[in-house]
């Protein structure tokens, strides 16, 4: 079958790999029919994620038809079924997994000696996404082998198309955690860094659980444009002014009552001599991630208000501002999503036509054009926010 694999930072190539084949009991093999790529698939084209090896597919936003099913998986799903696959693996059984923490399952990761080193204790096993996090083919694929398919993938049962679906995957459902860890009361204000998907949906979010107002930060116009227009927000372009100084001005001097952080590891804003500080650092191993959106959430947040953090960040960050986070009574919350948990949920509020997750996708290429959409989503070209790929 063909694939998107990695072979070296920076360069990604569709190859034709072996076809997935059941291996337990409770695996499935899925016929893809839509695949996506994720801002954090970024962080494993550049290099910043490690535990990468050349061949390694690609891949953790993707949906399809069940073609093979093991003998464990049970009556709740047939071959034929159409069905979106959440990205973290989990089992179902572990303590984690009962409450509904999907995302550090104890039992997906055969690689957790690996993580263990670099985290203390280990994650989920994520779909195309390093050794670090098991191994695992991913999606951006002909075919993929889905574990624990009883647990992880859910039945589209209706004639909803795959692009309203799709994110059902990943960033939808990142989204919605994100904005929920903000526990958002009626009248609440909410700042979020980056205007990606999962910006995107982390804004709809926020409205979906009562906030009053949300305020969205991030350089391109293109994606600004798209925030305002489809989910109501409020922007900043930080580019043009302090972020600080424009969010104490917008909230009458209190700052948000919450600061979501949906940029990562490798953000752009801060200093010129912050910025380059970092890159520093990171360029001699001494720091893997750039917190600059990490910074600004905890010194932007009110006082005794709370920082949702789910963009991605892989290893160690400096210059963390603790003595404000400290003294200001501030809440940090995080987390992979543990998205199995919000599937069905967010399911219903599209079926409802409460949201309608389509409105992200810029770009729809075929699978051999993979390297070409990695490229135009990575140097922002063409006003990319969203690339699904068809195979």
């Amino acid at each position: 079958m063909k694939a998107n694999c990695w072979i070296a930072p920076n360069d990604v190539a569709v190859e034709e790999v072996p076809d997935p084949q059941i291996l337990n009991s409770r695996d499935a093999i899925i016929r893809i029919t839509s695949s996506a790529i994720c801002g954090s698939d970024l962080h494993l084209l550049q290099g910043y994620m490690p535990a990468m090896k050349k061949g390694d597919v690609l891949g953790h936003e993707f949906m399809g038809e069940v073609v093979e099913l093991g003998p464990g998986v049970g009556d709740g799903m047939r071959v034929g079924d159409r069905v979106v696959v959440g990205f973290p693996i989990a089992c179902g059984n572990c303590a984690s997994c009962q409450r509904g923490l999907y995302s550090i399952c104890e039992n997906s990761n055969p690689n957790a000696g690996i993580a263990e080193l670099a985290m203390g204790h280990s994650p989920a096993g994520i779909f195309g996404y390093s050794h670090l996090m098991g191994g695992y083919a991913g999606g951006q694929a002909q075919y993929v082998r889905v574990p624990f398919a009883d647990v992880g993938a859910i039945k589209i049962e209706d004639d909803l198309p795959d692009e309203k679906v799709l994110f059902l995957s990943d960033v939808l459902p990142t989204g919605y955690m994100a904005a929920e860890m903000c526990d958002i009361t009626p009248g609440d204000v909410v700042a979020i860094w980056g205007a990606g998907p999962v910006g995107q949906f982390a804004a709809a979010s926020a409205f979906l659980l009562g906030a009053k107002r949300v305020i969205v930060i991030d350089r391109f116009p293109y994606r600004l444009l798209m925030a305002r227009e489809n989910t109501g927000a409020e922007t900043v372009n930080y580019e043009q002014t302090d972020v600080l100084d424009e969010l104490r001005d917008m909230t009458a001097g209190r700052g948000p009552d919450a600061c979501i952080d949906a940029v990562g590891m490798e953000g752009h804003h801060a200093s010129p001599a912050l910025h380059a500080y970092d890159k520093a650092k990171q360029a001699m191993k001494v720091e893997t991630d750039r917190p600059h959106a990490l910074r600004e959430a905890v010194l932007s947040c009110r006082n005794g208000g709370t920082i949702s953090v789910v963009g991605a960040y892989g290893g160690f960050v400096d210059k963390f501002p603790m003595g404000s986070f400290m003294n200001r009574s501030l809440t940090m919350r995080s987390g992979q999503a543990h998205v199995q948990r919000y599937m069905r949920p967010l399911l219903e509020r599209i079926r409802k036509g409460e949201i309608d997750p389509s409105f992200i996708i810029t770009h729809t290429m075929r699978l051999d054009d993979a390297p070409e959409g990695y490229d135009i989503f990575k140097n922002k070209q063409d006003d990319c926010v969203k690339v699904v790929l068809k195979p």
